[in-house]
């Protein structure tokens, strides 16, 4: 599954390139409480048709009754982008599905230009990062390249947003475990890679989306080419295979890194690591491992639901309590059982 934004550019393109009106609205300002951040975009067709979200689904129908003929309104109309505010008043955060006290702005393009769209999407599929701005002053749009993500700006004249490269996982080792990560990973947004050299694993891989290679697994983290929006998991427990894969990952600019395992399997891989290929306790800190967050998982799809939300924590920044970490709950667990005993 595509990442959202891409869709929603993707989806905008197509109906500029058949000739349909369309708009594109993007939040550019919350106040309070916000069903969705900054940036989150939706496009609509005349006709109603949208793609994307910009709220709970009370301003997208609004904006569908205010802006398309799907209600007998003139449809999407011409001239400069404007900004139009939702949930200024108390009645109005009701009437909009808004939480107390929550506004936010939008800032509405009008029949956005389908060669810039064209040109904008093209960049992104080869891995670009994109700055896109908008003028309100002529309406005019601009695409250049970023050298790193930004947040989105918007100063009452100009729209300045950061678009790609899309958010990439690469699995080591083609189990059922890797079923699993991979399907959650695909619905939340990350474009997936899975590699294992062992051709009886991936004759047996049957999800579709997910790109398969056969290369030893170090090669292929170099060709991966790892950047900012990079993860990479090591899911086979076979050292041959995770170990050089892990050691090109931690010194590429991934933003996670890390193994399944136990407790002991991870302090002899460190160990390993530190012996024979001179890393250091120092140099092995952005190794995760056991991966995931502690919820007493045991199946497969337990396990990937733990792996992939604590992905996601560290992927929106979010610093975890060294209490949910697998290794210090289940050495807790040990000593309360000790203790019990």
């Amino acid at each position: 599954m595509e990442s959202i934004d891409v869709r929603v550019l993707r989806t905008l393109r197509d109906w500029r390139a058949d000739g349909h009106r369309a708009l594109l609205a993007t939040v550019i300002r919350t106040w309070g409480s916000s069903p969705r951040p900054v940036g989150a975009m939706m496009a609509l067709r005349e006709d109603g048709r949208a793609v994307g979200s910009v709220s709970g689904g009370c301003i997208e129908d609004d904006l569908i009754f205010r802006h398309t003929r799907a209600h007998g309104a003139q449809g999407i109309p011409h001239g400069l982008p404007q900004v139009v505010r939702y949930g200024v008043s108390a009645d109005e955060a009701h009437q909009f599905g808004l939480p107390c006290g929550g506004t936010l702005e939008l800032l509405l393009e009008f029949d956005p230009p389908h060669d810039s769209l064209a040109e904008l999407v093209q960049r992104l599929e080869t891995g670009e990062l994109v700055r896109r701005t908008v003028s309100r002053l002529d309406g005019s749009v601009t695409l250049d390249h970023a050298d790193e993500p930004e947040h989105l700006q918007f100063d009452d004249s100009r729209l300045t947003s950061i678009f790609g490269p899309e958010y990439r996982m690469l699995l080591i080792g083609a189990g059922m475990l890797t079923e699993y990560l991979s399907t959650m990973a695909l619905f939340s947004g990350f474009s997936v890679t899975v590699c294992d050299p062992r051709v009886e694993y991936m004759d047996a891989w049957s999800l579709p989306g997910v790109k398969k290679l056969v290369e030893m697994p170090d090669d292929a983290v170099v060709a991966f080419r790892p950047d900012q929006r990079s993860c990479i998991i090591a899911l086979s427990h076979d050292p041959k295979l995770d170990d050089l894969a892990l050691l090109e990952a931690l010194h590429s600019p991934a933003f996670y890194v890390g193994a399944i395992g136990s407790r002991r399997n991870s302090q002899s891989r460190r160990a390993r690591m530190i012996e024979h290929f001179n890393e250091t306790e120092a140099s092995l800190e952005r190794l995760r491992g056991p991966v995931g967050i502690h919820i007493n998982s045991k199946t497969p799809a337990e396990i990937a639901v733990s792996v992939m939300a604590e992905i996601l924590a560290v992927k929106n920044g979010v610093d975890l309590p060294h209490e949910l970490s697998v290794a210090q709950a289940k050495q807790q667990q040990e000593a309360a059982a000790m203790r019990a005993g």
